[in-house]
């Protein structure tokens, strides 16, 4: 089946199965540039949260797009797969995985649909994947939790509302930004929440270029549900 029609299964309805194929074709076409649009160095808060990486596990990195964060993530000995919609983005991630030697597993799925196999990840990675419309973030959301281990550690970064007054990034719409609330609320029976908020100039690639307003969370799903 072609990638653009399945991308929501019918989970949003006819509106919400065209929204997204058309959100396809724009991807494909960002992805279609000559140079890698994020770079090819990891995200920052990625890098940062190193001392937290297992020393060996699996780690599923959400619609990864050209590949610098699982490349990255692999590039310190843990097992990567690495799961995106647009096939344009993976050759170019197939292509950096070669030049750095790495060996990433690449899969092409709808990251609101795929079918997210439960406690199978140490470590479950989400950098500025905000194309989602809210109730298929949540079923975004609500797989990520379902497949880490008890006890994997969550890795996530978004822009925040106010990056719509930066606009060097992102998307424009409000619905799709992070907050704090939100992923407390997300991510209720999570343990060991840090929330990093801040306004930074950011260099990744031409797509990720200026002031922006970011928030990152690490949190550890629990051993046993409350």
């Amino acid at each position: 089946m072609p990638v653009a029609c399945a991308l929501t299964a019918g989970s949003a309805g006819h509106h919400g199965e065209i929204r997204l194929i058309d959100e396809f074709r724009r991807w494909e076409a960002r992805y279609g540039a000559p140079e890698y649009i994020f770079g090819k160095a990891p995200n920052y808060f990625l890098a940062k949260c190193k001392p937290l990486l297992p020393a060996s596990g699996r780690v599923l990195a959400i619609a990864d797009g050209e590949g610098r964060n699982s490349i990255w993530l692999a590039e310190q000995g843990l097992d990567v797969h690495a799961i995106d919609f647009s096939p344009t983005a993976q050759a170019k991630a197939r292509a950096l995985a070669r030049e750095r030697g790495m060996n990433v597993v690449f899969e092409l799925a709808d990251v609101h649909n795929w079918t997210y196999p439960e406690g199978a990840y140490d470590v479950v990675c989400e950098i500025f994947t905000q194309f989602s419309a809210p109730a298929e973030r949540a079923l975004k959301w609500a797989g990520m939790q379902k497949t880490l281990k008890p006890g994997g550690l969550l890795i996530l970064q978004g822009y925040t509302p106010k990056q719509l007054t930066y606009g060097t990034g992102g998307p424009k719409q409000l619905d799709q930004l992070y907050t704090r609330h939100m992923l407390e609320k997300a991510f209720a029976t999570f343990k060991n929440m840090i929330f990093t908020e801040e306004e930074v100039e950011m260099h990744e690639g031409t797509a990720h270029s200026g002031m922006s307003a970011i928030i990152g969370l690490t949190a550890q799903k629990p051993f046993t549900l409350p």
